[in-house]
């Protein structure tokens, strides 16, 4: 049996005097490069470089006047001088990324994305990404309803989850460089699974729960409703105001494992409405009681 061949491992500069290239300056690549600017990574005193390439020339002009990034570049110019590359985009944008600029990363290169599926792109990488590049898959769980490089500082980091897929190729010194990093940035927990069990797991915590604050505001045309919010409402449904084509691209790519998680989800609902029918006051509270037991023995 032949070994499998790795990627030459990365000049792991340290990450002050690496220099950093963000592709897509929406509200998360501009989260990101954020927080990177704030932890001292890619500090040009140190002899390194913050970058980013965006199709809006509007958002990198106001991220080089914020002082955000040092650079604004093209792709194909960018990409060549990046020990460290974040790949800031939508999940079908960033494979057709990869697959025109594949010839552009710089030798030894190290890659991560933020996307929010995960099988589909771990295959496309295994299948075509150059043997002396190293991706490791990523998944930040950070956001807000509000997008655009705009709302970018509103996107908070400080203690949320990051979930990494690591490939069997990965370079362990350039796992742990990343996650050094990703802890820099204000990430707390950081957890490392397999893509499918990624896109299993993601497809309850995130997008069945986007797909119910979508169906709450999507059975009631009363706009006013609100004046009658005491707060439950307004934190169920914060989410509804999403970006409609990622989120629909993100429906449709893990439409599978999301169609599973909606049944589940509907026959707890079938449950509970059949309690309710019956006057079935008893086993409704008890039933109440474990599913507060439960949410409360859940990690936070």
């Amino acid at each position: 049996m032949s070994r499998p061949r790795f990627p030459r491992a990365a000049s792991l500069k340290p990450a002050e005097a690496a220099t950093v290239g963000i592709a897509g300056l929406g509200l998360m690549g501009g989260a990101v490069a954020m927080a990177l600017r704030r932890a001292g990574v890619g500090d040009p005193k140190a002899g390194g470089r913050l970058l980013a390439c965006d199709r809006d020339d509007g958002t990198l002009n106001a991220a080089l006047t914020r002082q955000v990034i040092d650079q604004g570049l093209s792709p194909r110019e960018m990409l060549p001088r990046c020990d460290l590359v974040f790949l800031c985009l939508n999940p079908s944008t960033l494979l057709r990324f990869l697959e025109a600029r594949m010839g552009d990363f710089k030798p030894g290169a190290l890659i991560t994305d933020i996307a929010g599926i995960k099988g589909k792109i771990v295959e496309a990488v295994e299948k075509n990404l150059r043997q002396d590049l190293d991706f490791i898959p990523g998944h930040p769980m950070a956001g807000s309803e509000k997008g655009g490089f705009a709302n970018a500082e509103k996107c908070s980091f400080q203690g949320k989850n990051y979930i990494l897929t690591p490939l069997e190729r990965n370079r362990p010194e350039n796992l742990e460089y990343l996650e050094a990093l990703i802890r820099r940035m204000g990430f707390g927990r950081i957890t490392l699974t397999k893509a499918e069990d990624h896109d299993r797991k993601i497809a309850f915590t995130s997008q069945l729960c986007h797909l119910i604050a979508a169906a709450l505001i999507d059975c009631e045309a009363d706009t006013e409703i609100t004046r009658f919010g005491g707060g439950s409402f307004e934190d169920l449904t914060r989410i509804a105001m999403l970006n409609a084509p990622m989120w629909t691209e993100l429906f449709i790519e893990n439409r599978e494992l999301l169609l599973g998680r909606i049944a589940q989800f509907e026959r707890s609902l079938d449950s509970l409405k059949a309690l309710i029918e019956a006057g079935a006051e008893t086993e409704l509270r008890e039933r109440l009681a474990r599913v507060r037991d439960r949410r409360a023995a859940m990690s936070g």
